[in-house]
């Protein structure tokens, strides 16, 4: 087939360092070209990529400085996707709900992927008015909240199964891998470590819309003895990391839409302690890979249940279940499955389009 993959011109694909939407749509593309399919990859032009490259701008844009709106961008780089699209069997978009209305006009078949959260009341309306556009969630829950949406499929993510592999080192401290916001639990993970009398480490990125909460409520925790703040680290670091972490804390308090960390920790024999919101019911096999909490308290009696999680087992559910290869399988069965209803709508329009 003849694919596009349309990824946002935040972060390079792959990113350098945190991006976890750009980091999937990379795996995705490499197992795309590898299964022997010829993929355009529209992204940042520092993005490296086995597919052809459109570059939509020469880099990132969270690493340009001078860029203001990043709207602007996106904008152009989507019309320059609509006047390429007859090249193409089937477009595929990270980029939200913004390609709905221009793709829903035009013959080529189109999905969406959604990666963020959908439990804002703002969008009602949005998926009320394009309910027919075909949409992927990446978990059951991400997509609760908007019943009138057309899901076609859930795909859960999946990583390169050599990516991340257990590393031989003895586990001596709990893990905090990701971003630092209110939602995504930094204190509760602090507090649940003190608790428990063990060090924690934590390799996380602060975006600036978070910078207040980290100078004011994070920092000050972190002083305390107990506390090693790495800041963001890169793929080739993160099996040592995840491998010599007793667990990996999630204390999550939203409706997380995946968590590829969970997976990531996965990926390197590691146990997940995470609390019950969103997708984690979906990813973490309570007993198995982790334990599912609902609280502080449960994080923390958890922890005297890890010595019977074994990190073999914990590596061969992530091979199992969410490897790069099933799902770009997955994938590909939602490509071939709208290429083939969009079939009779493009001999319409071919039919119909007025000679030259």
């Amino acid at each position: 087939m003849r694919i596009a993959q349309v990824a946002p011109l935040t972060e390079a694909v792959p990113p350098k360092l945190y991006g976890g939407t750009e980091r999937v749509v990379h795996w995705l593309t490499e197992e795309l070209v590898a299964l022997g399919h010829e993929v355009t990859l529209f992204a940042s032009g520092d993005s490296r990529t086995s597919a052809r490259l459109e570059a939509g701008w020469p880099r990132a844009v969270r690493l340009d400085g001078a860029i203001r709106d990043a709207n602007a961008l996106h904008m152009t780089m989507l019309e320059r996707v609509r006047r390429q699209a007859p090249d193409f069997d089937l477009l595929h978009f990270h980029l939200d709900y913004y390609p709905f209305s221009l793709f829903s006009r035009q013959a080529v078949p189109f999905v969406t992927t959604l990666h963020g959260r959908l439990d804002l009341p703002e969008h009602q309306p949005v998926f009320a008015a394009f309910h027919d556009v075909p949409v992927v969630s990446i978990s059951a829950a991400q997509r609760r909240p908007l019943s009138q949406a057309n899901w076609v499929r859930t795909v859960h993510h999946g990583l390169p199964e050599k990516l991340l592999t257990p590393k031989p080192v003895k586990p001596s401290y709990f893990a905090f891998l990701g971003r630092i916001a209110p939602e995504k639990g930094i204190d509760r993970a602090i507090r649940i470590a003190q608790h428990c009398g063990v060090k924690l480490k934590v390799a996380a990125k602060v975006d600036n819309v978070d910078r207040e909460y980290f100078d004011e409520r994070i920092e000050p925790m972190m002083k305390s003895a107990g506390v090693e703040y790495i800041g963001e680290i890169n793929d080739k670091e993160k099996s040592e990391f995840l491998s010599g972490a007793h667990v990996l804390l999630v204390p999550i308090d939203w409706p997380e839409p995946f968590g590829l960390v969970m997976i990531e920790a996965m990926a390197c024999g590691t146990p997940v302690i995470a609390f019950n919101r969103g997708s984690v019911p979906e990813v973490i096999d309570d007993g198995l890979t982790g334990f599912i909490v609902e609280d502080i308290n449960g994080a923390i009696g958890a922890v005297d249940r890890l010595g019977s999680l074994a990190r073999e087992n914990i590596r061969r559910r992530f091979e199992e279940r969410f490897t790069a290869r099933r799902m770009a399988q997955d994938y590909l069965s939602v490509y071939r499955s709208l290429s083939e209803s969009a079939t009779p709508r493009l001999r319409l329009v071919t039919e119909d389009a007025p000679a030259l």
